[in-house]
């Protein structure tokens, strides 16, 4: 048997077992109600050779993974036993306000019969062995396996970019995070944790940023790291601190204390303001004269008029419901708001001349034809 098998979507699954259940006879089973599954996620199961353990893989599709001609980014979430409903969730929420994109979410946990996730992941997530857990220590295979066997699976099922990766987990999976960017850093390009355990092994992620600095002065990638206000927060600061000194070029870090939450709970504010910050747009400076090309009244249909303004130096939309919006600058022609899902595309002729503008909203898009400027 081919060591990786791809076992079904969830809904199949569901479909199989209410059908086993009717074929028994047994009316006490057959009127059972069926387990709520979730819309639009796969299930695959993967053998690794690497660590010799058998991991289960919870895959989230967008709404317009159908688009056969679009490739995805795509998030790769440890813990996946636990955080994958809940990090599906927060992806809709956020791709609804407009945040981020349309993404491949991929859960990753263990399989097998009645898996022990508490000792499993402390051996697989953890970089050294301790005293008192001498079982840990498997981080270097556990990275190896997510690099040469996972990864290529999911590129060989799945329309998603190999050029935006993102890793995100928390405590334990978070100094597995660290570990990544400090022994893989082009492996992913986004980094997103909480809640780290960084005083693992007497603060050995600590030690593996030194070393890492001795010989790189870049870090090319998006990292946010956030704590709970209840927790030990002196590791974590000390730790984002060091990182700024470094002044590492091309890294973007955003660190948060995520006020009112423990240990736990760090995870529904961290992964929000999180997925925001690793995929925030830019927001371009551009002067108040060179947004007034911009300017004017455009139709959107014989009814529906959207009039462009500028006010202190902001492009302002009025939209046809009348309400005001400030716009930000992506590119020169390419504006969107902040906390909406509405994106403007501008278009000009071979003059030059603003003509519209393509305006993208969640659900639909259309066109708005230049009237006056």
């Amino acid at each position: 048997m081919n060591r990786i098998t791809v076992l079904s979507s969830m809904t199949l699954l569901l479909l199989l077992s209410t059908n086993l259940l009717a074929q028994t006879g047994d009316t006490k089973l057959s009127n059972t109600p069926p387990e709520v599954t979730i819309a639009g996620t796969q299930l695959l199961s993967i053998n690794s050779s690497i660590t010799a353990e058998k991991y289960d893989l919870y895959v989230s599709l967008p709404g317009n993974y159908k688009d056969t001609t679009r490739v995805f980014p795509v998030v790769y979430l440890l813990d996946g036993q636990w955080d994958f409903p809940l990090v599906q969730s927060i992806f809709g929420e956020q791709y609804y306000d407009g945040f981020i994109p349309e993404m491949v979410i991929v859960g990753i946990t263990w399989g097998g019969a009645k898996p022990n996730y508490d000792s499993l992941r402390t051996g697989d997530l953890t970089p050294t062995p301790t005293k008192a857990i001498p079982y840990g220590g498997n981080a270097p295979k556990f990275l190896q396996f997510i690099k040469n066997e996972l990864i290529p699976l999911i590129e060989s099922k799945y329309r998603v970019r190999n050029d935006d990766r993102t890793l995100m987990g928390t405590s334990l999976g978070g100094i597995f995070t660290l570990y990544t960017l400090f022994h893989e850093t082009n492996l992913f390009n986004r980094y997103l944790l909480t809640s780290p355990a960084l005083p693992w092994d007497g603060g050995v992620t600590g030690r593996y940023e030194k070393e890492f600095a001795a010989k790189n002065t870049r870090l090319p990638v998006k990292l946010f790291m956030g704590i709970g206000e209840y927790e030990d927060k002196a590791p974590f600061n000390n730790f984002v601190e060091v990182l700024k000194s470094r002044n590492y070029i091309g890294l973007s870090l955003e660190s948060r204390i995520l006020e009112g939450v423990g240990h736990s709970g760090t995870k529904p504010l961290g992964y929000s303001w999180g997925l925001q910050s690793v995929f925030a747009r830019p927001s371009l400076n551009i002067s108040g004269t060179e947004l007034k090309q911009y300017s004017g009244v455009y139709r959107v249909s014989p009814s529906k008029e959207i009039i462009l303004s500028v006010e202190k130096n902001n492009l302002m939309m009025r939209d046809v419901d009348g309400s005001m919006k400030s716009l930000l600058a992506e590119t020169n022609n390419d504006f969107y708001i902040r906390g909406e899902y509405i994106f403007i595309h501008f278009r000009k002729d071979d003059s030059g001349k603003i003509v519209g503008f393509r305006i993208e909203r969640f659900g639909g898009a259309g066109f708005a034809s230049a009237i006056t400027q």
